[in-house]
């Protein structure tokens, strides 16, 4: 077992290149077993063994500096830097990311986990390595999926202008979560079918070098000319068009070639890209046939693989699909919109039945909002399903392209709030905050799925503006499922009457407040109990009311503090001049929130129902 003796890249570096391939096999191993116990990015970790492996045998990290693009492939980096004994905690509270984190290890350069962003990074690390006078490497490794994204190629365009000493790894495996699409997709592909480029120059230099006397003066004269071989076979590559140079394709499993290439790269002067070709899911069949799937995983049997349940209960991804496949069979003005996401935003079967309005954009979560706008303002209805995370990436499209204009754009805003192991970088608990300052744009949140449901309709329908609606992940609530006001512009939902003190919940708070509403009724109080449904329009009239009969009023979001409903209730409240009612906000704080189960981190941040409960009592008892 070398697996064993390797815990650092020095480890690594002392045995010979013969034994890395199986050394893989065995990170490899220790990889589905360890996954299979705590959950994690499965297929592309496998992809990439070989690939680390031979990274970290060829240059010398920490001193060179590797950036992970999204980073949830940088597993096999954490195992041969000093972190394998801690698998078992990763993505736990407190335990191990499942992403590259700065703080985590000093070999860990950036911490990532949105796309398309190694390149623009390397190349500043590098800038200021060259201001500095330092003589170290640094590589950018980013997906053939991460390259859809914009920034990926202003990144591009500058490291050709700069001319500046950096390594592009560029990781095809083919697939982003669900298979690629695009141009560059394409483009790739291209790519990969022109290996006839790397055999027809290996068999010219064969012929030139075996003519007597002419041959190899020949070679070595084309050779020098800008590899005119290369340029003659495939003269199109948009990568040296660029001024980057490029090499490739090169099989990202055979460790001799990688380790070969890197090696002879180490002292080229400029920027390289170095197009490797993977297979996401290597080594675990499962992952292989079906590696969407295996992106991200839940704890499960590696002996059988992930067993999907087709009768497993609704989430608010699922249902949002259902709804909006069934209202689109009446209404061909609704159109689809997924940034690579497909399936996990529920919108698969959308794509099936009406391919021809269904558009799946790559990771370009900028370009899918003004895309949209085009629709819109042609006249259709255009639906972007997107997570929470990913549309904070988009906030100018937003704001200077939909809701300048006042187009009829819906947001279905997946993800939302706490979600818990993939951490810092994914919790969606800044949406409202940054939404609520751009004019023009409803913004709802259902109480649980039958209200989706309903505010969905009611957006397409109803409304003739830009429109959100957001709501979390997992299995969709069914809290409150026989009380059911129609929905109405910027009015929310009186659930129970009552006095004094009056609870307000916004989108999926309302399991909790529903549960302190209870122990509140079970001590003798007698609370108001609204589902607020809108944070804009806010209910104004609802708001004087309750300011009206009530002393305390308590709002529940999940959402930060700054800036989101609750602040901008009280701003409400307080315009209103009565100064006899006192309100508190429950929201998690201006933070990054770490990663851990989300019933962790209601409690750690005081939002589960036993720590409102023992506020709000605070508050009115003393």
């Amino acid at each position: 077992m070398y697996l064993e003796k390797v815990n650092y890249p020095e480890d690594l570096k002392k045995l010979d290149l013969k034994k890395l391939p199986i050394l893989s096999d065995e990170i490899r191993k220790f990889l589905i077993n360890a996954v299979s116990e705590t959950g994690g990015h499965l297929s592309s970790n496998l992809g990439v063994v070989e690939l680390t492996v031979a990274l970290h045998y060829c240059f010398n990290c920490p001193k060179d500096k590797i950036v992970w693009d999204v980073g949830h492939q940088s597993y096999t980096h954490k195992i041969l830097t000093g972190r394998k004994n801690e698998f078992s905690t990763l993505r736990k509270k407190d335990g191990l990311s499942g992403f590259p984190r700065i703080g985590e290890s000093e070999y860990d350069t950036f911490s990532t986990g949105h796309s398309s962003t190694s390149i623009a990074v390397a190349l500043g690390i590098a800038k200021a390595r060259d201001l500095k006078r330092q003589n170290y490497n640094v590589l950018a490794v980013i997906g053939d999926g991460a390259m859809t994204g914009g920034l990926a190629y202003e990144a591009l365009n500058n490291a050709c202008k700069s001319n500046t000493k950096m390594v592009i790894i560029l990781n095809d495996n083919q697939m982003s979560i669900s298979p690629n699409v695009g141009a560059m997709s394409q483009y790739l592909s291209n790519l990969r079918t022109t290996q006839k480029y790397l055999n027809a120059k290996n068999d010219i230099q064969h012929k030139l070098n075996s003519m007597p006397v002419i041959g190899k003066p020949i070679y070595n004269f084309l050779d020098k000319t800008k590899n005119t071989v290369k340029h003659t076979i495939m003269p199109n590559n948009v990568f040296e068009a660029l001024g980057i140079r490029y090499i490739g394709p090169v099989d990202g499993h055979d460790i001799t070639q990688l380790v070969h290439v890197f090696n002879r790269i180490k002292n080229l002067k400029g920027p390289v890209l170095i197009h490797v070709m993977t297979k996401k899911g290597k080594g675990y069949k499962p992952a292989e046939i079906n590696p969407s799937v295996y992106h991200g995983v839940s704890k499960f049997d590696k002996e059988i693989g992930v067993v999907q349940n087709s009768v497993s209960p609704k989430t608010y991804s699922k249902i949002l699909g259902e709804k909006l496949l069934l209202m689109a069979a009446y209404n061909k003005k609704i159109c689809a919109i997924t940034a690579a996401m497909p399936e996990s935003t529920g919108l698969g079967q959308f794509a099936k039945t009406y391919p021809d309005r269904f558009f799946d954009v790559g990771i370009a979560e900028e370009y899918a909002v003004t895309f949209s706008s085009g629709l819109a303002v042609s006249g259709y209805i255009p639906v972007f399903a997107v997570y929470s995370t990913f549309l904070q990436r988009a906030y100018d499209q937003i704001l200077h392209d939909v809701c300048l204009s006042n187009l009829h754009t819906i947001f279905c805003i997946d993800r939302a709030g706490i979600v818990g192991s993939d951490g810092e970088t994914h919790q969606g608990i800044y949406d409202i905050s940054f939404l609520l300052s751009i004019p023009n744009l409803v913004i709802l949140a259902p109480k649980n799925g039958k209200e989706l449901e309903e505010m969905f309709e009611f957006a397409v329908n109803k409304l003739d503006c830009p429109v959100a609606i957001r709501y979390p992940r997992g299995t969709a609530s069914e809290v409150l499922n026989d009380i059911n006001t129609p929905v109405e512009l910027g009015k929310s939902e009186v659930i129970y009457n009552g006095t004094d003190i009056a609870i307000i919940a916004f989108g999926a708070m309302m399991d909790i407040a529903i549960g302190v509403y209870n122990d509140l009724k079970a001590k003798g109080y007698a609370p108001t109990l609204v589902n607020a449904r809108f944070a804009y329009p806010m209910d104004l009239d609802c708001i004087k009311d309750l300011v009206e009969s009530h002393k305390y009023i308590f709002t529940l979001e999940d959402n930060i503090l700054s800036g989101g409903f609750g602040e901008h209730f009280t701003m409400e409240v307080v315009k209103t001049g009565k100064k006899d009612c006192s309100v508190f906000n429950f929201a998690f704080p201006n933070a990054y929130i770490e990663q851990g189960s989300r019933e962790q981190l209601f409690e750690k941040y005081g939002m589960d129902k036993e720590h409102i409960l023992e506020k709000i009592l605070q508050r009115i008892e003393s």
